[in-house]
């Protein structure tokens, strides 16, 4: 126990921005004291854990509840925050915690193997942190499209804030922690499979680069729940487990939806319509608290604050969602109440990572019409954003806010989505016009072929780049193991719909237009048409024919890849001197990172530039167009397997644009 407190000291002195330490208690220096939204701080200084209180088990192992002390609303969050308390579980033991994410909370390397048992005893609820009063989460939410109307934390226990000598501020929550005022006929509990996959995949994204909460801890026991695991009638008992989330908040789209009037679809409402005193109150403890650089610029106008808050949340999470393209990350679950207000990834449910690389793959068994299909997510993202923008009204006027999304969401998607496959593919330090064609290009020859996702990119990290590179042949046999066979392409492309289904449903497109668009099937059809004009195709081949038909795909691609590799080498070549700058259109508190290295590369007063012109990658007559002239030259093949260059943009910082397109002969 001892090395184990001692292992959780921090450092006493906090900036002045976060509460002073409360005075020792006897015999303990306090190292966490409990904080609501808008209320004192969850952390103070101090070295040493109090001892705990753990609560009673009754008996027959059946767990009581604990003497967590009701929370009272805050000023800032009244009808957010409502009062629970922790349920204990039998024999809690450790299963794994994250060193990184627990260094955020100012605690030291994870505990010795004899402390391993007071950690379980806290990260699973049964003794409470000093001063952490155990809380739920009020917020509603668009689930699949429809307004569901009051929902909340229905197995998350919110503990506190803690804020760290740094000035950081953390929320603690226990998920899986028992039943809530929100957990409805559910029992608030989570079980040891799906923990896993939780603490894992949050910590395997945050280390990916996508942004996302943290899991510190994840703690099973002897209780036991009973499931039915495969959904086909046959339910077991499992073990009960509770996952430590952190992030600087918890707060969701969600959140302001509980001022929302009855819906005109479902007839649901929020169960604080008409109380936009709290909606002012809430908006100013997120805008202050999370996002200050916009509470200080704007701090004299509310609509152009509020309207620099929605701008910022539009971008974050069309950074987030671009991430998640990228990495093949599929949430599953999209609600508005699975939306985080600082663009984190959160909620970790049927989520799943792409293996063959499928646009329309969806992860959850219970999204029956592909809503939350990989490719749909940023669609739907925007789609929330959306909804967020109505829930703001009228702190933020609607026409201003759906301007807004109009001009930012798909504009940094696509920039920072662009950006993040260039790196993926090694096209670094330009960005070339024809990068999206030959991106768009890679996607489709994976979809034909059934390649895998992530193994196709690390693959490619190793392409032998020079004309006769004497591992091509080696490469591109590699490649071809990331194809799927010839019977997983015909079951990934079987029908999923009854043919007498689909002849009916064409007919009535037929015959009553108006109806079949009303029922809003048109693209599910579209979708359905093409499944069955490939699973055609693919009964057709044999397996041989299927790998002379993937070979031929790849070729292609890669003959494209090798001259692009060849173009941006040759470009680079031009101008050897670096200058790293921010990444373009990062916001505050946005994550930034090395990615944005261009070349400075003036123009001399005559319009002409000092550049070697043999150094173009190109044959026969070239234009070179800078910002301030035009020099043509002509020049030798340099590489004859190299296609004719299309126009060629190289964005770089300051006076200068780039165009390189062949000339007419003169």
């Amino acid at each position: 126990m001892a090395a184990y407190r001692a292992a959780l000291g921090v450092r006493s002195q906090l900036p002045d921005s976060c509460p002073r330490p409360l005075p020792p208690v006897a015999r303990a220096r306090l190292y966490l004291v409990g904080r609501r939204h808008g209320a004192r701080a969850l952390l103070a200084g101090g070295a040493a854990l109090r001892q705990p209180r753990p609560a009673r088990a009754a008996r027959g192992g059946a767990a009581s509840r604990s003497r967590g002390r009701p929370v009272r609303a805050a000023p800032g969050a009244r009808g957010l925050l409502h009062p629970r308390a922790a349920h204990p579980m039998r024999q809690p033991r450790l299963v794994a915690l994250s060193e990184p994410a627990l260094a955020l909370l100012g605690l030291g390397a994870p505990p010795a193997r004899e402390a391993e048992a007071e950690a379980a005893l806290f990260f699973s609820g049964n003794a409470l942190l000093p001063g952490a009063e155990p809380a739920a989460h009020c917020y509603c939410g668009h689930q699949f499209g429809q307004f569901a109307g009051q929902l909340g934390d229905g197995a998350a226990m919110y503990l506190g804030e803690v804020c760290t000598a740094a000035g950081e501020r953390w929320e603690l929550q226990l998920k899986g922690a028992g039943p809530t005022p929100f957990s409805r006929q559910a029992d608030g509990r989570k079980v040891l499979r799906s923990s896993i996959r939780e603490f894992l995949c949050s910590e395997a994204m945050f280390h990916l680069g996508v942004p996302t909460t943290r899991a510190g801890a994840c703690v099973t026991s002897e209780s036991t729940v009973v499931r039915d695991v495969f959904y086909d009638g046959n339910p077991k008992y499992e073990q009960c487990t509770v996952v430590l989330r952190i992030a600087s908040t918890f707060i969701r789209f969600g959140s302001f939806e509980i001022f929302k009037s009855a819906d005109e679809h479902t007839g649901r409402a929020g169960p604080s319509v008409g109380r936009n005193d709290i909606r002012v109150q809430l908006l100013d403890y997120v805008i202050s608290s999370f996002y200050p650089e916009i509470q200080a610029a704007h701090a004299s106008d509310r609509v152009q604050r509020n309207a620099a808050f929605f701008r910022e949340v539009t971008r974050r999470t069309a950074w987030m969602v671009a991430e998640w393209q990228c990495v093949g990350f599929c949430h599953g679950v999209l609600n508005t109440d699975n939306m985080s207000i600082l663009g984190l990834t959160i909620d970790y449910g049927p989520f799943g990572f792409l293996d063959r690389y499928d646009p329309d793959h969806v992860c959850n068994a219970s999204d029956n019409t592909g809503r939350y299909a990989y490719s749909k997510q940023p669609e739907v993202c925007k789609w929330n954003l959306q909804k967020l923008a109505e829930a703001l009204q009228p702190e933020l006027p609607l026409e201003l806010g759906e301007a807004i999304l109009a001009e930012e969401f798909d504009a940094e998607f696509q920039r920072h989505y662009m950006q993040k496959m260039r790196r993926k593919l090694g096209l670094v330090q330009l960005e070339l016009e024809e990068d999206r064609a030959l991106v768009s290009k890679l996607l489709e020859t994976m979809h034909l072929t059934g390649a895998d996702f992530t193994n196709t990119f690390f693959l490619l990290s190793s392409f032998p780049v020079e004309l006769e590179s004497p591992g091509l042949a080696e490469f591109l046999a590699r490649l071809m193991e990331q194809c799927a066979s010839l019977e997983e392409l015909r079951l990934a492309f079987r029908p999923q719909m009854d043919p007498r289904q689909l002849s009916m449903m064409l007919m009535l497109a037929q015959s009553n237009p108006q109806l079949f668009a009303l029922m809003g099937t048109r693209a599910g059809i579209a979708r359905e048409l093409e499944r069955v004009e490939q699973q055609s195709r693919l009964e057709q081949l044999s397996m041989a024919e299927l790998q002379s038909r993937n070979q031929g795909h790849w070729a292609d691609w890669l003959q494209a890849y090798r001259a692009q590799l060849l173009i941006y080498r040759h470009l680079l070549a031009l101008a050897p001197q670096p200058l790293n700058l921010r990444t373009p259109g990062a916001g505050a508190g946005r994550q930034e990172g090395p990615e944005a290295c261009y070349h400075d590369m003036p123009a001399s007063s005559s319009g002409t530039h000092p550049w070697a012109p043999q150094h173009l990658p190109c044959c026969g007559a070239w234009s070179l167009t800078t910002g301030s002239g035009v020099a043509t030259w002509n020049m030798d093949r340099a590489a004859a397997s190299l296609p004719p260059m299309f126009s060629h943009r190289v964005l770089l910082p300051g006076h200068m644009c780039i165009s390189v397109r062949p000339c007419s002969p003169s």
